[in-house]
């Protein structure tokens, strides 16, 4: 019809601009069609059922979901940071399964057959058994891949530096217990220039609130999660003597309801973490009934839009007890809290994940739709209208309870005015963050078109345009930060692959960037602002 013939028209003038010709736009059109076509033919009826479950719990509220046996098997790793497989990250590569990276400490790795670009042809439980796999789908190759530890899997792969797809080999690995730590809560240490000397900040970056809930089970508190990663680093942190603290959560989706209770106990003492309203009404307080505190020196949260639930609990138990200062852009705003329910008894693995109560803040405040508003914001690049709990469909309504009994640290609240003076006015000096604003005025405009040209010329002018604007506003910040400004929008394409490579080599690693700088300044200045006795006082 016509509007699939502008879509099309409209994809080619967009791979023109790229700078593809005619024959490649056309091979590439084609291939995308095909895989398309291909994953709708390797389509069957677990598939089907998926989908139309899912269509029909998300009548009801967005997070209610249905898991099916290959998805309640992912969200189990996903939460306990553990698989038994070969440790390999794998995507598909037209036909074939192309090996992406492998996991730092898995079999794939100390075994070093297996290589990075390699594609995996056949899979075997032994050399005599190796089934062809090419033109399968992902996780079917997957779930032939990962099996029970001690286990051997044959893969025939194609290597990566290999001119011709009929040289191949087979190679063996055991299987083995993976740990996903790139996941996995880590730390790092900054240091911030004072008129007193450098301070050390010690930084925390929790990805999300995991935890090995069979190992909880069996074996109890020596079990791998959120809060035992986090004790050791805080440990770790303190024999380095850091001045301060940040709880990194920007990007935590959230994850289990009992770690972020328990995570919240290493910085306050006894006293209400959260409020939980179940579907009849009834009020469950959950709280911290330890006295000891793991860490009571000055501590900072850092959120984003894309902070949610767990973390959003968390942040706002900081910020009610006034325990920390809350830095960043509002969060998400998912105030609700699911369960998983087995079905079928658990002979098929398949389960629903099914919101059973909200959640309220010690205060009584809802997150739902609101999220955290931090005590000092950041510009962001996220539109909140298109990313948060309010842009959902049949999301539930914010409502508000009676308050907890809880106690409040004045001493953070009356400090606030002065932090955010200080933080306006280093801000308005600081290059990134008016770069940021530079590139939110740009995307704001952008925004504001509702309609797309399909003339060619037209295109080519917009595309000049924008590729000038933003030559124009990264120049800006590279000459206020005394580096030398590009020449040319290919220049700058150039930079920008080389950070994405260089950022990739990192992967796993904390990235100290100008929001964590900000911040450590923002800690600097309320650590600047306590008395020689509250600084010592870091047990």
């Amino acid at each position: 019809n016509d509007l699939s013939r502008r879509r099309l028209k409209d994809t080619v003038i967009t791979m023109r601009l790229m700078g593809k010709t005619d024959e490649e736009i056309k091979e590439t059109l084609e291939r995308r069609y095909r895989n398309q076509l291909n994953r709708v033919k390797q389509a069957n009826s677990e598939d089907a059922f998926e989908i139309y479950m899912n269509a029909f719990t998300q009548i009801y509220d967005p997070h209610t979901q249905y898991f099916s046996p290959k998805v309640s098997e992912n969200f189990d790793i996903n939460m306990s940071l553990q698989l038994e497989g070969i440790g390999a990250v794998l995507q598909s590569d037209d036909e074939y399964t192309k090996v992406v990276s492998l996991v730092t400490g898995g079999p794939a790795e100390k075994g070093q057959q297996l290589k990075e670009a390699d594609r995996i042809i056949g899979v075997g439980q032994s050399r005599a058994e190796i089934i062809d796999v090419v033109g399968w789908r992902l996780d079917e190759v997957v779930q032939r891949i990962r099996g029970k530890k001690d286990t051997m899997v044959f893969l025939e792969v194609i290597p990566g530096d290999s001119k011709s797809d009929s040289d191949t080999k087979v190679i063996s690995i055991k299987r083995d217990t993976v740990n996903l730590e790139d996941r996995a809560a880590q730390s790092e240490i900054m240091e911030i220039e004072t008129p007193d000397g450098k301070q050390k900040i010690g930084i925390i970056n929790v990805p999300t609130f995991y935890a090995n809930l069979e190992c909880l089970k069996n074996a109890g508190s020596q079990c791998r999660s959120t809060t035992f990663d986090v004790a050791h680093l805080i440990e770790d942190l303190k024999k380095q003597q850091v001045d301060g603290l940040v709880i990194d959560l920007r990007n935590n989706g959230g994850g289990s309801l009992t770690e972020v209770n328990q995570m919240l106990g290493l910085f306050i003492k006894t006293g209400p973490t959260v409020q939980i309203k179940s579907f009849n009404g009834s009020i469950e307080v959950l709280e911290d009934h330890d006295p000891d505190v793991l860490y009571d020196g000055p501590l900072a949260v850092m959120v984003n839009r894309l902070s949610a639930s767990a973390s959003e609990i968390f942040a706002g138990a900081i910020q009610d007890y006034q325990r920390g200062i809350i830095v960043g852009d509002r969060t998400f705003g998912k105030g609700t809290v699911q369960s998983l329910q087995p079905l079928n008894y658990g002979s098929r693995g398949d389960r629903l994940k099914v919101t059973m109560a909200k959640f309220y803040r010690v205060s009584g405040f809802s997150n739902q739709h609101a999220g955290i508003v931090p005590d000092i914001e950041f510009p962001s690049l996220i539109d909140h209208d298109e990313i948060g709990e309010s842009s959902l469909p049949h999301a539930l309504p914010s409502d508000q309870i009676r308050p907890a009994r809880y106690h409040r640290d004045p001493m953070l609240e009356t400090n606030l005015t002065y932090l955010r003076t200080a933080h306006e006015e280093r801000v308005d000096h600081n290059p990134e963050f008016q770069y940021v604003k530079d590139q939110m005025a740009s995307i704001e405009t952008a925004r504001a078109k509702t309609k797309v040209s399909l003339n060619w010329k037209t295109r080519q002018q917009e595309k000049k345009e924008l590729e000038q604007r933003r030559l124009t506003i990264e120049n800006k910040r590279r000459e206020a930060l005394g580096e030398k400004p590009f020449k040319t929008f290919e220049e700058l394409e150039a930079s920008l692959e080389e950070k994405s490579e260089s950022a990739a080599s990192r992967h796993g690693q904390i990235d100290i960037d100008y929001e964590l700088k900000e911040t450590g300044k923002i800690l600097s200045d309320y650590i600047a602002l306590q008395s020689p006795q509250t600084r010592m006082a870091q047990h």
